[in-house]
């Protein structure tokens, strides 16, 4: 059975460009993976960036494991789509494909 909050997280990534589930906020990250994950996609050139703190909700972090069936955060998406965490982002942004997907 769905979790009952798996409609927001959908709402959520759907309706904003750059989503980051993440520990505490981009202005004040509560994890080190959630800080240096804000810290790339602002490098990268991530202007706007839909947020939700997890630790205020764990409802919503069931719902949102449950949505991409991937176990720790930060999670972001990308124009909807699932990107990963911390690692895959950094290591896009490294490659230059991080800031091509945010071009595009």
């Amino acid at each position: 059975m769905a979790h009952t909050l798996v409609p927001e997280v959908e709402k959520l990534v759907k309706n904003n460009e750059v989503v980051i589930y993440m520990k505490g906020s981009p202005d004040f990250p509560m994890c080190g993976f959630s800080a240096r994950a804000v810290a790339v996609l602002k490098a990268a050139g991530a202007s706007k960036l839909a947020s939700f703190d997890v630790l205020s909700d764990d409802d919503m972090w069931t719902a949102l494991e449950e949505y991409t069936q991937w176990p720790t955060v930060p999670q972001i998406f990308i124009k909807g789509k699932f990107v990963g965490g911390c690692d895959i982002v950094s290591e896009m942004f490294e490659r230059g494909e991080l800031q091509d997907v945010l071009k595009a």
